[in-house]
């Protein structure tokens, strides 16, 4: 039934990712230059006048015209490559491209007219800054200018003027907002990509203290039964029902690290401390003052007792090791995990402290771990923290037991 189950919420998953990808590749895509192209038919009129014979000197004003689209059309293909719309060169074609549509404009009139909002839409498409507006009005007053000299065009002059000026500062806004729906669009791609990268060193990080310190537990614990077992069967097989004990709890804290739900509770971890300390034949010395601590506060300070008494275990070689929770500051709890070992081994680079100093300092915390004053080694975790409780619990010292 289960299996049933799984099988049409897949189908159903599927469908809707299917529907998803049609209506994406429905959807239009953003603006390019061959958009743009269809308004070269505004010349239509200035070619036909070109073949009946009514303007003078044809051959100039076909290769006016000629140089007119070549140009507009090189503007437009390097109007959508930033790099290309931002180098002299297209200014340069810009500039020809107005030279040509203001002597065509002044020779012969009427149809040729038009070349100016053409000429408007490419200074749409290429400038993005200051310089847009003025040179938008400039081409509208000198369309408007031309067009009202008398019997020189069929157009209302205000029409044209406007006209010019409209199409290229719609133009440009519509461009402007289809590049900023794109960096929206590949900020949007980018922020998803750095918090999947994040979730994978987060589960990296939780997987590595979850194991390591386990598995260190139940090393310990089977030397511990190995050396017991020839004088002592009873106390081996309690090490034995310890190592299972681990192992199940070790199962659950897997899974409920996949799920993202577990959290390192301080007073747990302090409990699974003294019994890997004492596995290892290492005294446990914990002291705990200070009011009850936040969750995420605890839940970090758990972490980085997990560590360090995993780094403990592993490496110290000692014979004690003192864990204070220090809770009496109203504004910073600090941890201080020490033990009198030979002081080398828990710093290694590529172990899990470079993980808890990042987790610390992203709560605005710290981490320092180096050599004890006298000896051994000593870890220092410093957290702000905000009392749950307003009354303060007394201090407890555990020994070993």
């Amino acid at each position: 039934m289960h299996a049933k189950l799984d099988r049409l919420r897949r189908h159903h998953r599927n469908c809707a990712q299917r529907r998803k990808d049609i209506r994406a590749r429905r959807r239009p895509g953003p603006p390019n230059a061959f958009s743009l192209l269809p308004w070269l038919l505004l010349g239509l009129g200035s070619f036909s006048n070109l073949i009946g014979g009514e303007g003078p000197n044809p051959w100039i004003g076909g290769a006016g015209l000629l140089a007119f689209n070549s140009l507009y059309i090189s503007i437009a293909f390097r109007a959508f490559d930033k790099k290309k719309r931002q180098s002299r060169t297209t200014l340069w074609l810009l500039g020809t491209l107005a030279a040509i549509t203001y002597g065509l404009a002044i020779s012969y009139g009427g149809s040729w007219l038009l070349f100016f909002p053409l000429l408007s839409l490419a200074v749409g498409t290429t400038l993005r800054d200051r310089r847009l507006g003025f040179t938008l009005m400039v081409l509208s007053a000198s369309a408007g200018y031309i067009s009202g000299r008398e019997g020189h065009s069929p157009w209302d002059p205000w029409t044209l003027g406007y006209g010019t000026f409209i199409s290229g500062a719609v133009t440009a806004a519509i461009l402007t907002l289809s590049e900023t729906v794109m960096e929206l669009h590949s900020t949007r791609q980018e922020l998803a990509r750095s918090a999947v990268e994040k979730e994978r060193l987060r589960f990296s990080r939780d997987l590595h203290d979850l194991l390591g310190h386990t598995l260190s537990v139940i090393v310990v614990k089977s030397e511990a039964a190995r050396r017991l077992a020839p004088r002592d069967i009873d106390a081996a097989l309690g090490q034995i029902s310890d190592i299972e004990t681990v192992g199940r709890q070790a199962l659950t804290e897997i899974r409920e690290a996949v799920t993202g739900y577990r959290d390192a509770s301080l007073a747990s971890e302090l409990d699974s401390a003294r019994s890997a300390l004492t596995a290892a034949a290492i005294e446990p010395v914990v002291r705990q003052s200070g009011p009850p601590l936040e969750p995420q506060s605890a839940s970090l300070l758990g972490w980085v007792v997990r560590e360090a008494v995993t780094n403990a275990v592993r490496h110290s070689k000692a014979t004690r090791c003192e864990i204070t929770v220090d809770g009496g500051d109203p504004e910073r709890v600090r941890l201080v995990v020490s033990d009198n070992g030979r002081g080398v081994g828990e710093a290694k680079p590529g172990s899990g402290l470079k993980g808890l100093t990042e987790r610390l300092a992203a709560a605005g915390g710290s981490l320092e771990a180096g050599p004890g004053p006298r000896s051994g080694f000593r870890l220092v975790a410093e957290l702000p923290v905000e009392t749950t409780a307003p009354d303060t619990a007394p201090g407890a010292v555990h020994g070993a037991g």
